[in-house]
């Protein structure tokens, strides 16, 4: 694969990673979900290994497009970019995070 194709995935692997993390919170699942968070807490839990788990596949996706010296500053980057994407979504329109974790429940609250 190329570089940009290995940039690419790791940069939508970071901000999945981030949103699932985000999900994962009790606030956030309520204001994206409109359901209360103890009704999905297995759900959150799940969200919660998959985020762990997004994060060092977008290291490794960046340690496939780069040598480890240049993989180092464009993850870290990746990582702030994601974060700070995730939170301006939370911030101005939760709703779309929802179509990163479709459930039935959060398509008949609309």
């Amino acid at each position: 694969m190329s570089e940009a194709l290995w940039l690419t995935a790791a940069g939508a692997l970071s901000f999945v990673g981030m949103a699932w993390l985000a999900l994962a919170m009790e606030v956030h699942w309520g204001q994206v979900m409109h359901q209360p968070a103890e009704a999905a807490t297995g759900t959150r839990k799940l969200l919660r290994v998959l985020g762990a788990l997004a994060l060092p596949l977008s290291l490794l996706a960046c340690l496939m497009a780069n040598r480890p010296s240049m993989t180092v500053l464009v993850w870290v980057m990746l990582l702030t970019g994601s974060a700070a994407s995730v939170a301006m979504l939370l911030a101005r329109r939760p709703s779309m995070l929802r179509y990163l974790w479709p459930t039935a429940s959060a398509r008949q609250s609309r």
